[in-house]
C-alpha cells in the first residue's frame, strides 16, 4: 500500500466555480439498475455482503455500521483504515483516500502548495470480483496506478471539486478531470463508476476520497451521494480528532522529556545510569520522573516520583514537583522535611495533585544512605554476592494528602552495592500485582549478576535495559523510571575534616593542613594553587562569620576544596579596581580551579572549587 498525507486548505484555491461542481449533474440518471438486476447483483455476489445497489433501510444500516468503524479509530492509520474496510466490498469495489501533505492541527496555517498523499488503498477481493462477474482488472489498475502525490494547481479541476466540498460523480467533464488527477493521465476504463468525496473537518478540507466501482457493477445512484458524504464527514472528523490527539500526546511527551534529565551527574563515589520507557497505552504521557542532584560534601540526592494519571496536567505538575524537589535539595533538608514541603506545594498546586515520591541521599564518605518515602514502592539493594535486598523504608502517605508526618531512615551502602529506586509501572500491572513483581524484579536482579563475570559488577547501563524486560509490552500500562546507582564511596584516608574557629590565625592552619594532606597524598604538584586558593576563601569566610568555619578535603580522580561558614549570602564573582585591596579572591578561583561553586544551606553556604589530580608518571 502507498503511504502518505496531505496539505492546504480550501481557501488556498481560486474560487471560480462551475455550474458541474456545485451539482447541477446529480440528478437521477438514466440506466439506473431496477429490482431485478439488484437481484442478479446479490447472486453474482454469492451471499459475500457485496451487494452494491442499496435500498434506505440497507442504507441506513450500512452507514452506522460504517460510522462506528470510523469513530474507533484512535489515530491517523486506524481511522483511514476504518473507512476503507467499511465501504470495500459493501460500497465499493475500491477506494483511493488522499490527504494533505503536511496535515495542519487546530488553528495552525496550512502550507502552499496544495499536495496530496496517498494515504491508502484498498480495492475488492479477487475472489468476490469473480464471483460478481467482472474480475478486478480496471479497478486494481485504477488502484495499482494511483498518483502517489498530487500537487494541485489553483485552477485546475481537483481544487474546483474540493472547493465545493460536496460528493460528485465522476460523470461531468469537471469530475472525471479531477478523477484523472488523482489516477493518472493514462486513459480511465470505459465505464468506471467513481465518487469524489472531499474530507472536510472542523475547519478546512484535509484530503479526498474516491470510491471506485467497475463497470461490470451496479452504478452509484443518487442516494449514495448521501451516504459519501457522511462517509467523508464521518473520517475528516475522525482525522482531525486523531491529529489533536497525536498533538497532544507529543505536547506532553515534549513536556515531560524536557523536564526529566538530559544526563545525570557522575559525583564522587557513585555511579549512576537510568532508562524512561513511556506506557504503551497512554501515548507517552505521564508524570514519572528520576533525578540526581548533586549536594555539598559529595553527598547526591536520588529522586524518584510519580504523579497520578496520564495527561499534560500530569506532565505539568511532574514538572513543578521535580522543581520545587531540586529548590528543596538545595537547602540541603533532611529527606523527611524535603518531602514535607513538597507535600505542602503539591496542596498549593490545587485539590487531588496527588504523586508518590521517594528522596534518599547517598554519603559515599560515610558509606550511608537516609531515606525518606512518599507512597512509593521500596528500592531494592543488589549486594556484590548476587543477593537482593528489599529495602524498608516506611511508606507514608502520598504527596498531596497534607498533614502527614514523614519519616526517614538510614541503612548501610555498601561498596559495589547497586541501589534500584524505580516506578511502580516496573512492578506493578492489571496482570499482575506488586508483590509478585516485585519477586521478579529481585529474581532478575539475581540472574543479570549470576551471568556476570565473576569479580565484576554488571553495567549499570546495561543492567537497567535488562530490568526493563520484566514489564512485556502486552502488560506495560504505565510508565517506567528507572535510576541505579553503584556505590564506590570514598575511603576515610582519602578525606581530611577540619573545622576552624572564625579568626583571622585560621587561615594559617588551613594552609598547614593543605601542605600536610598533599604531601601525604603524593600531590605536591597541587601544592602552591591549591594553598592560594583555600587561603582566599577561608579569609573571606572568617572576615563575616560568627561560628566556627569547616573545612574539608577529599581526593578521588580530582582534588575537592569545601569551605563551610553560617552566612547564607552567596559570593559574588567580579572585577576588582585597581585602588581596591580585595574582592580578587573569586577571580583567582575562577581562573585556576577545574570547577566551582557555591551551595545556600539551612545554616548558611558552602564554596567549593575542584582541581585536577594530576596523572602519576611511569617510571622506566
Amino acid at each position: 500500500m502507498a503511504d502518505a498525507t496531505a496539505h492546504a486548505d480550501s481557501s488556498a484555491i481560486p474560487h471560480a466555480r462551475t455550474e458541474a461542481a456545485a451539482g447541477t449533474h446529480h440528478a437521477v440518471r438514466p440506466g439506473q439498475p431496477n429490482g431485478e438486476e439488484r437481484a442478479a447483483v446479490r447472486e453474482r455476489a454469492g451471499g459475500t455482503g457485496a451487494d452494491l445497489a442499496m435500498g434506505h433501510s440497507e442504507r441506513l444500516r450500512f452507514l452506522g455500521a460504517a460510522t462506528r468503524r470510523i469513530a474507533r479509530g484512535l489515530d491517523l492509520d486506524e481511522t483511514i483504515l476504518g473507512l476503507c474496510r467499511a465501504t470495500v466490498p459493501a460500497f465499493c469495489d475500491a477506494i483511493l483516500v488522499y490527504l494533505r501533505h503536511p496535515l495542519p492541527v487546530g488553528d495552525e496555517q496550512p502550507q502552499n502548495p496544495y499536495v496530496l498523499r496517498l494515504r491508502r488503498t484498498d480495492r475488492l477481493p479477487d475472489a468476490i470480483a469473480a464471483q460478481q462477474g467482472g474480475g478486478a482488472g480496471p479497478i486494481l489498475h485504477l488502484v495499482t496506478d494511483a498518483v502517489p502525490r498530487v500537487e494541485l494547481s489553483h485552477t485546475g479541476a481537483l481544487a474546483e471539486v474540493l472547493r465545493a466540498v460536496r460528493p460528485v460523480f465522476a460523470d461531468t467533464a469537471l469530475a472525471r478531470a479531477a478523477l484523472r488527477e488523482l489516477v493518472g493521465t493514462g486513459r480511465l476504463p470505459e465505464g468506471t463508476r467513481a465518487i469524489v468525496a472531499p474530507l472536510r473537518g472542523r475547519r478546512r478540507v484535509t484530503g479526498v476520497a474516491v470510491f471506485l466501482r467497475s463497470p461490470e457493477r451496479v452504478a452509484f445512484e443518487q442516494d449514495d451521494l448521501q451516504v459519501a458524504q457522511q462517509l467523508s464527514t464521518h473520517s475528516a472528523l475522525g482525522v482531525d480528532k486523531a491529529l489533536l490527539y497525536d498533538r497532544e500526546a507529543s505536547i506532553a511527551d515534549d513536556l515531560q522529556r524536557t523536564m526529566l534529565p538530559d544526563d545525570l551527574p557522575q559525583p564522587t563515589g557513585v555511579r549512576l545510569a537510568s532508562r524512561y520507557l513511556p506506557s504503551a497505552e497512554s501515548a507517552r504521557v505521564g508524570g514519572d520522573w528520576y533525578d540526581a542532584i548533586p549536594l555539598p560534601g559529595s553527598r547526591v540526592a536520588l529522586v524518584v516520583g510519580d504523579v497520578m494519571g496520564h495527561s499534560t496536567t500530569s506532565a505539568a505538575i511532574m514538572g513543578q514537583l521535580r522543581t520545587t524537589v531540586q529548590t528543596l535539595a538545595g537547602l540541603d533538608l533532611p529527606p523527611q522535611e524535603v518531602l514535607h514541603h513538597l507535600d505542602e506545594q503539591a496542596q498549593r498546586l490545587g485539590e487531588n495533585r496527588m504523586a508518590t515520591c521517594l528522596y534518599a541521599v547517598y554519603d559515599p564518605v560515610a558509606h550511608k544512605i537516609t531515606a525518606a518515602n512518599a507512597g512509593h514502592p521500596p528500592p531494592v539493594l543488589l549486594h556484590t554476592d548476587g543477593t537482593t535486598e528489599l529495602v524498608e523504608v516506611p511508606p507514608n502517605a502520598p504527596i498531596g494528602v497534607g498533614g502527614v508526618d514523614f519519616q526517614a531512615v538510614e541503612f548501610d551502602a555498601p561498596t559495589g552495592a547497586t541501589l534500584l529506586l524505580y516506578t511502580d509501572g516496573l512492578v506493578e500491572s492489571r496482570n499482575r500485582d506488586i508483590g509478585l513483581g516485585l519477586d521478579l524484579l529481585r529474581a532478575k536482579l539475581t540472574e543479570i549478576a549470576r551471568l556476570t563475570r565473576p569479580g565484576a559488577a554488571p553495567p549499570l547501563q546495561e543492567l537497567c535495559e535488562e530490568l526493563l524486560d520484566i514489564a512485556g509490552p502486552g502488560d506495560r500500562d504505565d510508565d517506567i523510571a528507572l535510576l541505579a546507582a553503584r556505590f564506590e564511596g570514598v575511603a576515610s584516608d582519602n578525606v581530611v575534616f577540619r573545622r576552624l574557629q572564625a579568626e583571622p590565625e585560621s587561615v594559617r592552619a588551613a594552609r598547614r593542613l593543605v601542605r600536610e594532606s598533599l604531601n601525604h597524598w603524593d600531590l605536591a604538584d597541587l601544592l602552591d594553587p591549591v594553598e592560594l586558593l583555600v587561603s582566599e576563601v577561608v579569609t573571606n569566610a572568617v572576615r563575616y562569620a560568627e561560628r566556627p568555619v569547616t573545612l574539608r578535603l577529599l581526593r578521588s580522580d580530582v582534588l575537592r576544596c569545601e569551605v563551610g561558614d553560617d552566612v547564607p549570602q552567596l559570593p559574588r564573582l567580579r572585577q576588582a579596581g585597581p585602588e581596591e585591596e580585595g574582592g580578587r579572591g573569586l577571580y583567582l578561583v575562577q581562573k585556576l580551579a577545574r570547577r566551582w561553586g557555591a551551595t545556600r544551606l539551612g545554616t548558611g553556604k558552602l564554596v567549593w572549587f575542584e582541581m585536577t589530580v594530576p596523572t602519576p608518571t611511569r617510571s622506566g
